[in-house]
């Protein structure tokens, strides 16, 4: 006979197991270990409440043990420099998260930066139930004994920045909350509410699941079940609901053991769950230490997982020395709440849509009638608190003695089957039918009657007496959904808003950071309500009321830092130069306090925290001179410092000097030039870093450019931007002591081979006064003419119309060019040629077409009639053209006539033109004498015409 109050449970796993088993080694060590590990976790002096996280039947048990016993120390499993926080959830409304944010690290790999660590509340989870005992109740001490942020990322893996998930292969199990920062499983809600942590890594109480994948399976088969949430709830979340507090530690602790002997060996994640019951209890040991509390008026809440720990330091008795604790690293953390909603913890944590809303509305009904009143922090929004009924249950002390086995009655006894609620199946048919017809099904009183019908069937199915919410889902979509979903939300989303919800948190004004109500505060002349989660409409006339140019100030800030679809312009903008004096804007600010709230972790205002992040974007390892200029832009535009402008722009021309690549010279240029027009105008002389800027990259571009032109690397686009450069800024850097010859060396040293680069060559050397525009038009009749260079021919063209960058002057000869090619080639060259040619402007010069299409709107006639008669205009300027098919006649008339007569005023013009002509004498026989002859002579054919249009009595020659 085995001695203790579980002896008799140890012999009937031992005979179960060499029954079934076939030996007792294996199986029997797991079963009898999990008995040793319960019997363990309650003969502790210490009393451990082991929890799993947003359970309701944990919820109530808490509620249920702080009222009979009411200890006067607490302490939680929640990272331990989080608690000056838990103060601030009387101003919120749950579910919130408990953050913490740095995004200037020091010791830990610059990836992973920013970290962010949360560990969301909600009002049916136990540890709120204990931080809302310990907060309300005069004497008692909250006491949180998890290892500090700064340590979950200290033992995290460094092999790897992506986040470590030891969760086997298959599992789809929660995210590992020792993980660095990203890890977010991907489970239901809609997107924006699933999105509310950001990538931030949860910590959560109770992270009670089995990593073995196997096993999961295993059970979720035989359960009859979808997933894990479902089966959790079935099997232990109802059994446990109306359990004693005896009963339901042994059982929780029986859980966690269980999952715990299964888990694979060599898991890193058992190492740091190691560490960590190792750290809670150096602490606590530490601070009974410390205090001097009795540990009879201590209660120790935790994950059933580490409930049943095997580590040394195991309980307040064991010779054990403490865990060395390192040192935390120079990381500066700031700490904050966030807003949270149901499905953004059921996507951080990897749970099934809908289970925290299902889980919300068990607790609620759970408490709504003859249950325990719950703890609430006093000024809680969202509810009334229940100190008025606290008062009534007198103190019960803990019962003493040795632990009675509950266990064996528990697991012997038959499952519970509660009753059919029809009224409560047939209220749910009904609302969800409703609820789908308006959201576009065409549903109906008699799919209310089949989902009815389907849901007990489904639960009888499933060896269930009444139909759990998981049951009536899977009946709903079957008989409503069929095959086609209508609208935005299919019919699982629909019953999740009937079931409960998903609920969001929000965090209030006495809880958010400086910046955040700053924020706020200086938006109030908008007359908006800003923290409501709708989308606010806010009219800006500056001219009718100037007192409103610090809203706006204020908005095209944030509509910098914070999201897109935060603060959105519908009408005015903002550049520089430029500001509209009447704007529109769509708010959203309630439905991003979290973005909000995370800016309040960088700055005490949005101007300090824009400044620190301009300088970050000069200074960090991939900082370039066109993301410096875009910061010069933003600073002037946004800020009114001219001392950040000028260290901005220093900045600019230092990594102008420093780069390598000529990647970035189309966006360089693009900017340069703004910027010096806007200084331009705005000021009397140009600042010395535009100067500076101007020269350096004058010197830069000469250096770089013989080079950019024989890489392959280096695109068209590239090079034309740089020679746009060195052309439009000469003049200026000639007047700052630059050398021109410097410009002249490097197109002389330019030989490049490919087609695109020649033409800007060619051109390159034409603005220098180098080739003389009749040779250009001599080069390209050449290539025309050759038919081997004819299929490149449209890649000649590119560089030309890259060409208009750094000369514009070119754009006459390009059309020249374009429509001698078009005149010239026959049709079976041509047709192929045409993709090409467009699918090459399009590709590498879209923003340089329209110049073309203006200089060809120009030059060719407007109207058909005159282009039969139109010549080109390099026709007669000496080009090389086709001949001509056909020779059209001189015109005859009285203008022919008088010109002819006196030809001095056209020779001299011709001459000026340099085209060369003989007059064509008249002929002696006109056309207007000839023809009356001929009908005269013929007259039968004109005759029958008359005859057939005027009747056959008026048909006569006259």
């Amino acid at each position: 006979m085995v001695a203790g109050p579980f002896g008799a449970l140890r012999e009937q796993l031992t005979d179960a197991a060499a029954t079934f088993a076939g030996s007792a080694d294996a199986l029997a060590g797991i079963l009898t270990g999990i008995v040793d590990d319960v019997d363990r976790a309650l003969g502790e002096r210490l009393e451990i409440f082991p929890v799993c996280h947003h359970s309701p039947a944990s919820a109530l048990a808490m509620v249920r043990r702080l009222r009979h016993k009411q200890p006067k120390v607490i302490y939680l499993e929640l990272c331990e420099d989080l608690q000056p926080l838990l103060g601030e959830l009387r101003n919120c409304r749950l579910p919130v998260a408990v953050q913490a944010f740095a995004s200037e690290l020091d010791g830990f790999p610059a990836e992973w930066g920013p970290l962010s660590v949360v560990a969301p509340v909600t009002e049916a989870s136990a540890e709120y139930q204990a931080i809302a005992y310990a907060l309300e109740t005069p004497g008692v001490e909250l006491v949180l004994v998890d290892r500090s942020t700064d340590h979950v990322f200290q033992w995290s893996p460094r092999h790897d920045a992506a986040p470590a998930d030891d969760s086997p292969a298959g599992d789809g199990g929660p995210v590992d909350d020792d993980s660095p920062a990203g890890a977010t499983a991907a489970a239901g809600g809609e997107g924006e509410q699933a999105a509310l942590h950001g990538d931030a890594v949860g910590v959560e109480i109770g992270d009670l699941r089995p990593r073995f994948a196997e096993l999961e399976a295993f059970l979720l088969h035989h359960g009859k079940v979808r997933h894990w949430s479902e089966w959790w709830d079935q099997y232990v979340e109802r059994p446990l609901a109306a359990a004693d507090h005896d009963t339901y530690r042994q059982v929780m602790v029986l859980i966690g053991s269980l999952f715990r002997r299964l888990r694979p060996a060599g898991s890193d994640r058992t190492d740091r769950d190691e560490d960590r019951e190792r750290y809670m209890w150096t602490r606590m040991r530490q601070h009974l230490a410390a205090s001097g509390a009795d540990p009879a008026d201590c209660l120790y809440v935790c994950g059933a997982f580490h409930a049943a720990s095997r580590v040394e330091q195991f309980g307040l008795d064991s010779p054990a020395p403490d865990f060395a604790i390192t040192p935390r690293t120079g990381t500066r953390w700031r700490y904050g709440l966030i807003p949270s909603s149901h499905s953004a913890i059921e996507a951080q944590f990897g749970l099934a849509p809908g289970s925290v809303s299902i889980a919300a509305a068990t607790w609620t009904k759970a408490v709504g009638g003859s249950g325990p009143a719950p703890y609430r922090l006093d000024g809680q929004r969202g509810g009334k608190g229940g100190r008025g009924r606290r008062k009534s249950v007198p103190p019960v002390a803990a019962p003493g003695g040795p632990v009675a086995d509950r266990l064996t009655g528990f697991l012997a006894a038959p499952p519970h089957l509660d009753r059919l609620d029809e009224a409560e199946l047939r209220g749910w048919c009904v609302d969800i039918v409703r609820l789908a017809r308006r959201n576009g099904y065409l549903a109906s009183t008699a799919d209310a009657i089949a989902v009815f019908e389907t849901s007990i069937l489904l639960a009888g199915l499933r060896n269930r007496a009444r139909p759990t919410p998981y049951d009536f889902a899977d009946a709903a979509v079957t008989c409503i959904e069929k095959d086609v979903v209508p609208g935005r939300r299919d019919v699982r989303r629909l019953c999740e808003i009937l079931l409960g919800g998903d609920r969001i948190g929000q965090v209030g004004y006495d809880a958010l950071p400086p910046l955040a109500r700053d924020v706020l505060d200086r938006l109030q002349p908008l007359g908006l309500d800003l923290e409501k989660r709708t989308i606010g409409r806010a009219l800006l006339d500056l001219h009718a009321d100037p007192g409103l140019a610090g809203c706006s100030d204020l908005l095209w800030i944030l509509r910098h830092l914070l999201p897109g679809d935060a603060v959105r312009p519908i009408m005015g903008e903002r550049r520089l130069g430029h500001r509209s004096i009447q704007e529109s804007w769509d708010l959203a600010l309630g439905r991003h306090q979290r973005a909000l709230i995370e800016l309040g972790y960088e700055g005490v205002t949005v101007e300090q925290v824009l400044e620190q992040r301009l300088r970050r974007s000069v200074r960090g390892p991939d900082a370039t001179a066109a993301g410096a200029l875009a910061a010069v832009e933003d600073a002037i535009r946004l800020l009114h410092s001219p001392r950040l402008v000028d260290e901005l722009g220093t900045r600019a021309v230092e990594l102008l000097s420093t780069e390598r690549t000529v990647d970035d010279a189309p966006e360089v240029l693009r900017r340069i030039r703004r910027l010096l027009a806007h200084h331009r105008a705005t000021a009397p002389t140009l600042p010395a870093w535009c100067e500076a800027f101007v020269t350096t990259g004058y010197a830069h571009y000469c250096t770089l450019l013989p080079t950019a032109f024989v890489e392959e690397e280096t695109g068209v686009r590239q090079v034309g931007a740089m020679l746009g450069f060195l052309f439009s800024m000469e003049s200026l850097a000639l007047s700052l002591g630059c050398d021109r010859s410097q410009l002249e060396l490097a197109v002389a040293q330019s030989h490049p081979e490919a087609p695109a680069k020649v033409a800007l060559v060619w051109a390159a050397r034409h603005h220098l006064g180098l080739l003389p525009l009749a040779e250009l038009r001599e080069r390209c009749t050449g290539l025309l003419a050759n038919p081997l260079v004819v299929p490149a021919f449209p890649r000649y063209l590119s560089g030309f119309v890259h060409a208009l960058e750094p000369v514009p002057g070119l754009a006459p000869f390009v059309v020249e060019t374009m429509s001698s090619a078009f005149a010239r080639l026959p049709d079976p060259v041509l047709l192929p040629w045409l993709p090409t040619l467009i699918t090459t402007l399009r590709e590498h010069g879209p923003e340089l077409v329209p110049v073309l299409v203006r200089e060809a709107a120009r030059t060719f006639p407007g109207t058909l009639p005159e282009l039969d008669a139109w010549v080109p205009p390099w026709r007669g300027s000496g080009a090389a053209a086709p001949a001509p098919t056909a020779h059209r006649g001189a015109p005859v008339g009285e203008v022919h006539t008088l010109l002819a007569a006196h030809p001095a005023a056209l020779d001299a013009v011709a001459t000026l033109l340099g085209c060369d002509g003989d007059w064509s004498a008249a002929p002696a026989d006109p056309v207007g004498a000839a023809v009356p002859a001929l009908l005269a002579g013929h007259p039968a054919t004109a005759q029958a015409v008359a005859a057939l249009l005027l009747g056959p009595d008026q048909g006569h020659l006259r």
